[in-house]
């Protein structure tokens, strides 16, 4: 089974490489890319198996990466190396990811045409077997559909109030916002929530 965190034929070279580096020091790699431009850059993104990553540690990661990039050099040309998080909404790249974020609002893109269409928006229903159920809206009816993960070529989180609540939610229990922030953070949710109904 593949998995969505690199794309490209460099991008796999390149996780080849990065992976047990990221691993050993206890990290989770969620996705590479190497993007082009007049300076490329290279893309990594990166957590904890809690989901939570600090700037000090992408800033060891980045110390880590790039004396392995150094000595395997897979990249020719001069590139700007990017270690973040995946932010609130991230990313979804592996199979557990589906399950991790069931109840979310996600946007899956397939490589081939799936009854017509490529992209679906709804709510993430889990995993069953090899396939990412997905509610999605169908002649104004919701219906729940599995597409193989294989055929997946894109998937992300959608931001929305309530995965900002759990992500919070999340940092205020790790100790990582206090109280009085998270409160302030729900009072303007809370506040968002009644202009939009």
């Amino acid at each position: 089974m593949s998995d969505l965190i690199a794309k490209t034929a460099m991008d796999r070279r390149i996780t080849e490489i990065i992976d047990p580096v990221i691993t050993d020091m206890g990290f989770e790699t969620v996705r590479v890319r190497l993007q082009g431009g007049n300076t490329p850059v290279l893309q990594i993104m990166a957590q904890k198996p809690d989901g939570t990553i600090e700037v000090d540690e992408c800033a060891e990661i980045s110390t880590a990466v790039s004396a392995v990039l150094d000595v395997e050099d897979p990249i020719l040309d001069a590139y700007t190396l990017e270690v973040s998080s995946p932010g609130i909404d991230r990313p979804l790249t592996r199979l557990k990811d589906f399950d991790r974020w069931q109840g979310y609002v996600a946007k899956l893109e397939t490589t081939e045409l799936i009854d017509g269409r490529r992209r679906f928006k709804g709510e993430l229903g889990g995993v069953e077997g090899g396939e990412v159920l997905i509610e999605i809206e169908e002649n104004g009816e919701p219906v729940t559909i599995g597409l193989q993960f294989d055929w997946l070529s894109d998937a992300k989180l959608v931001l929305t109030d309530e995965l900002i609540r759990e992500v919070l939610k999340t940092r205020k229990d790790a100790g990582q916002i206090d109280e009085k922030d998270f409160d302030e953070v729900e009072t303007v949710l809370d506040g968002s929530d009644e202009e939009n109904d």
